[in-house]
């Protein structure tokens, strides 16, 4: 058994080196003879390799990780036009830059631009060798039942941080949860990804210990039972959530013995922006699960 748990580790360490590589060389040579070398494997078998670990041909997994890195120039940067975006993708012409996008993204370079909606992504695109990641990294915990205010956000996902600046107005304003002792959390009411827009809840949540006074914002009392718990921790913005949340679901529960108790999944927020970049957020997704595991017999 430890001569093929070592092999195996041994196998997932060049395969992490090849994609690290592709990460940080998207504008060099990616061709498979090169990441064959990269990974110290037969060029004849490589491909083959790669398409089993990872899931998708070396070709289409390059492509996506340079639509990925456009899309964030174009949601980031308003001086990147299509145009730079394509060529920077690696494309001849903006024509099939924006027919491979749209392929990617479900909509036009133009359009996400001005709207950026990264949850089709999310959807859409999950890579293998993240599940096995996220498979080693959850944990089974206890949380605590925690009285919470609550903001309840109605309507499309995008607009939830409007509604949570309303959300921070009410901590300034009322000084009942402050935003450095008390913790922050949010609770989706459905998937924003298969949920109508204007049929989508979302609930911005902050720790109190004190009942809510009267207010303005429309924030109330509520509690978040305590009880067993899945935490797998997501880092980067959460505008990418979806790529840690969809192998949870897909890879870690069938497995695990677990059966999910009738509550919504939710988010503890560890980071605070601006204070801490975007790209190195952390947030702990909680999926309550029944008090004890299900029984085969």
């Amino acid at each position: 058994m430890p001569a093929y748990t070592d092999a195996t580790a041994t196998y997932t360490k060049r395969f992490e080196a090849v994609l690290a590589y592709i990460d940080a060389n998207l504008e060099g040579d990616l061709s498979v003879d090169a990441l064959s070398r990269i990974a110290n494997f037969s060029m004849f078998h490589f491909h083959r390799q790669f398409v089993a670990y990872v899931g998708v041909p070396v070709a289409r997994y390059v492509q996506l990780m340079r639509l990925r890195r456009a899309a964030r120039r174009l949601a980031s940067q308003a001086s990147c036009s299509v145009l730079d975006a394509a060529l920077d993708a690696g494309f001849d012409s903006p024509e099939a830059f924006s027919r491979a996008f749209k392929r990617a993204f479900g909509t036009a370079p133009s359009a996400f631009r001005r709207h950026p909606t990264w949850q089709f992504w999310s959807a859409s695109f999950i890579v293998p060798y993240l599940s096995r990641k996220l498979t080693m990294q959850v944990q089974i915990v206890d949380f605590a039942e925690t009285r919470v205010a609550a903001l309840e956000h109605r309507g499309p996902p995008g607009l939830v941080n409007a509604s949570a600046r309303k959300f921070i107005d009410w901590r300034i304003q009322s000084g009942q949860s402050p935003v450095a002792s008390s913790r922050t959390f949010g609770i989706p009411h459905g998937n924003p990804d298969t949920v109508p827009a204007e049929a989508f809840r979302f609930e911005i949540c902050a720790e109190i210990d004190e009942p809510v006074a009267p207010n303005d914002y429309g924030v109330r009392e509520r509690v978040i039972p305590g009880g067993r718990c899945a935490v797998i921790r997501h880092t980067g913005s959460t505008d990418h959530i979806g790529e840690t949340i969809y192998p949870i679901f897909r890879d870690w529960l069938p497995s695990s013995g677990e059966e999910l108790r009738d509550q919504p999944l939710f988010f503890h927020y560890l980071s605070v922006f601006p204070e801490t970049p975007l790209d190195q957020w952390q947030t702990d997704i909680y999926l309550p699960l029944l008090s004890s595991r299900r029984s085969d017999g």
